[in-house]
């Protein structure tokens, strides 16, 4: 048998190459870098404590580090064009599909869904209570001069109260309505410490009735509608995207365990989230 100076066989010496270049392949960046997933999602998602439950079986399962980036639906979609992150969970369909239209997003998928509602003081001096046509209680709110709470931060819900403001016709400025640039979180403690009206989703707004001093006051209008999807970016595009993290999150997002995870997440026994990707997994 041949043998090399150190006396090993040709066999041998070759088996230490190769596990020299499995530990080196290991270590490499772009392998622990697929260990590793950027997500950029609505606060919403993470206000609602969604993320909190629905992230660690996942990361469990899988070995991956899900690294989450709660911004505005604006934000996280500027983040996937700048290849900033790997994936995406938002809710501002018409964004989300010219996010794939451009190239930057690929294989979107429906999540699940709640809806919007309006919330205010209990004296409701823009007397609003109960209404189910949301344009006309913006109307009502602008009229009284009662101060409405905006987010102001492009994201998904500020998106949503300004296509309902266009809607109504009118054009709001003045004292009375106050750009946060804030998450949904902090824009709720901010309307309720001036006894103010905005406009929020439910999820946030079940997690966090229980400390407010608000009630919601118009819901049921269909223009409330609120879905979420989840885009992987296009790997096309970004070579380093973790792109096979991005589809096993996706592919966990809208499994029957995921879906069913979504399903059982509720407050005082009301959902927070809709599943839409499994519908028999929906309460």
């Amino acid at each position: 048998m041949i043998r090399n100076p150190k006396g090993r066989t040709l066999s041998a010496a070759l088996q230490h190459v190769c596990l020299v270049l499995f530990a080196a392949l290991l270590l490499h960046p772009a392998y622990a870098d697929e260990q590793v997933l950027r997500l950029a999602t609505t606060t919403s998602t993470d206000n609602s404590g969604l993320l909190a439950i629905l992230l660690p079986p996942f990361e469990k399962s899988t070995g991956i580090q899900v690294h989450v980036i709660a911004v505005g639906t604006g934000k996280a979609l500027r983040l996937a064009r700048e290849g900033d992150v790997d994936v995406v969970l938002v809710h501002a369909r018409k964004a989300e599909d010219k996010l794939v239209s451009d190239g930057y997003g690929v294989n979107r998928r429906d999540v699940m869904y709640n809806d919007f509602v309006i919330v205010g003081p209990d004296s409701d001096p823009a007397g609003i209570r109960g209404m189910n046509d949301v344009v006309a209680a913006l109307g009502k709110i602008q009229a009284s001069g009662s101060i409405f709470v905006s987010r102001g931060d492009d994201s998904g819900t500020n998106k949503k109260e300004l296509q309902l403001w266009q809607a109504a016709k009118l054009s709001p400025k003045g004292d009375w309505y106050r750009e946060a640039g804030q998450g949904m979180g902090k824009v709720l403690q901010m309307t309720g410490e001036l006894g103010a009206y905005t406009l929020t989703d439910r999820g946030t707004w079940l997690a966090m009735q229980s400390k407010l001093p608000l009630k919601v006051l118009v819901s049921g209008d269909p223009r409330l509608f609120n879905p979420y999807g989840v885009i992987a970016v296009n790997p096309a595009r970004y070579r380093d995207t973790n792109y096979r993290g991005a589809m096993r999150l996706i592919g966990w997002l809208t499994s029957v365990e995921g879906q069913k995870i979504i399903a059982d997440f509720k407050i005082d026994d009301q959902p927070l989230f809709i599943p839409t990707a499994v519908p028999t997994a929906a309460p």
